[in-house]
């Protein structure tokens, strides 16, 4: 994975949200995150790296572009769901850097490509 600012720390906002959303739902032994949660990750990742935005990303919920498929979407909203108010008190600083990120506005890569062409 060649993640870097932006993407990576929102790789590992993603991870630490699949890891409290696993402990608490899959029954994980010893803080090890189950073999789906890793798989969605991996999803998450080869997402991340194929991004049209790069490091000028929003957040998935601010995208207009939707690249995950049905269902690994609507995993990463319940993890959301349940890991993003225990963000706050777990990793505050990855949690204050995705609101910060939330607000971030972007334009559809199709619409720059026309006002350029």
């Amino acid at each position: 994975m060649l993640l870097k600012g932006r993407l990576a720390r929102e790789f590992l906002t993603m991870q630490h949200m699949v890891a409290l959303y696993c402990q608490a739902h899959h029954a994980a032994s010893g803080g090890r995150i189950c073999p789906s949660c890793v798989e969605f990750l991996e999803y998450a990742a080869c997402r991340l790296e194929k991004c049209p935005y790069g490091q000028d990303k929003p957040t998935c919920a601010n995208c207009p572009i939707h690249c995950y498929k049905r269902e690994p979407r609507e995993f990463a909203r319940t993890v959301m769901r349940y890991a993003g108010p225990r963000m706050m008190t777990r990793h505050p600083w990855l949690a204050l850097m995705h609101v910060v990120d939330g607000r971030r506005k972007v334009e559809h890569p199709m619409a720059s490509r026309r006002r350029r062409g």
